[in-house]
């Protein structure tokens, strides 16, 4: 009798095995149980809303590794190209409620529709992470005679001048819009799809100048083939290979304007789904991984996530709009 429950015994705890194990199978690649509420069912695809080699394209790689470490599901990045951005986001936006697909986002989410006309705004998407932020240096190619952003806005104000926008909703166009109230001048643009299609535009003589975020083009300046007039930015970088960059201010051009990396998803996924991404995002900026992404492209490391970054966004569109005029 003793051996007979005994033997009793082990089945119903290898059945019960059986059950636990099968129950953590289910993680969806973050962990077991209830910490997988939410996760996706396969495969991630990062959209990246333009091309290969900007800062976009460098963000959207840094977050899908990260997300990938931190939660071991598969993340893939796509580049979704066209429109300055429309088309990407407009892919997100048809992805409704999916758990598995998410963007790499940045400050045309709240220029473009304030600009064009898009069928979504800032609010259609759900927020997940805002990673950080940083402001744009105004570039010439190393020949040029010009040295100080004073010299641009005066060649401006005598000679038709030529300046790259990578999308007509960037943020260097931005930038340029503000210099142009500011200053009371008009600049021939240039648009391109992406920093890297203006930086080989500016190496070639293309164009005159143009405005890039420092990680973009800091190759290019180390190597002395373009030279940085000025950071449109409050004060000046701390990187060392930034230090000595003046301010547009310093040079009386009092035109600033952030620009910001961050995560989104489509409208619509569950609570459990914007809750995942979220905990994996915020897993991400506590590694070493989130600190060598932020330094190597000479970012600001401010971070806010959920609700936050929407309250953000929403007053970025207004301080948007308010530079417009809109």
């Amino acid at each position: 009798m003793r051996s007979t429950r005994a033997t009793a015994l082990t089945a119903l705890a290898a059945a019960t095995g059986l059950v636990l194990t099968a129950c953590g199978s289910d993680s969806g690649g973050s962990g077991g149980g209830d910490a997988a509420a939410g996760a996706p069912d396969g495969p991630v695809s990062m959209i990246v809303p333009f091309s290969a080699g900007g800062g976009s394209d460098l963000a959207g790689r840094a977050l899908a590794s990260g997300l990938e470490e931190a939660t071991g599901d598969t993340v893939t990045v796509e580049n979704v190209t066209g429109g300055s951005g429309a088309v990407g986001y407009g892919q997100l936006l048809a992805a409704s409620g999916d758990a598995n697909t998410l963007l790499a986002s940045e400050t045309s989410l709240v220029t473009l529709p304030v600009l064009q006309d898009v069928p979504f705004t800032y609010d259609s998407f759900t927020p997940i992470m805002k990673a950080g932020e940083d402001y744009n240096l105004v570039i010439v190619n190393s020949d040029s005679d010009w040295q100080t952003c004073t010299d641009v806005v005066d060649a401006a104000r005598s000679d038709s001048l030529t300046a790259a926008v990578s999308g007509t909703t960037s943020p260097d166009a931005i930038a340029w819009t503000l210099i142009e109230q500011e200053q009371g001048i008009e600049l021939d643009r240039v648009p391109f799809e992406s920093t890297a299609e203006v930086t080989a535009a500016l190496l070639g003589n293309q164009i005159d100048v143009a405005a890039a975020s420092p990680g973009e083009v800091v190759g290019q300046l180390e190597s002395g083939d373009i030279k940085a007039l000025c950071a449109l930015a409050p004060e000046r970088y701390e990187y060392p290979e930034l230090a000595d960059i003046p301010t547009g201010g310093e040079e009386g051009i009092d035109v600033t304007f952030a620009q910001w990396r961050g995560l989104i998803a489509p409208p619509d996924i569950s609570d459990e789904t914007k809750q995942y991404w979220i905990d994996a995002a915020t897993q991400w900026t506590e590694s070493q991984s989130y600190t060598d992404y932020i330094e190597s492209n000479y970012l600001q490391p401010q971070t806010l996530f959920g609700d936050e970054f929407g309250d953000y966004l929403t007053q970025y569109d207004t301080d948007v709009r308010s530079a417009l005029g809109q």
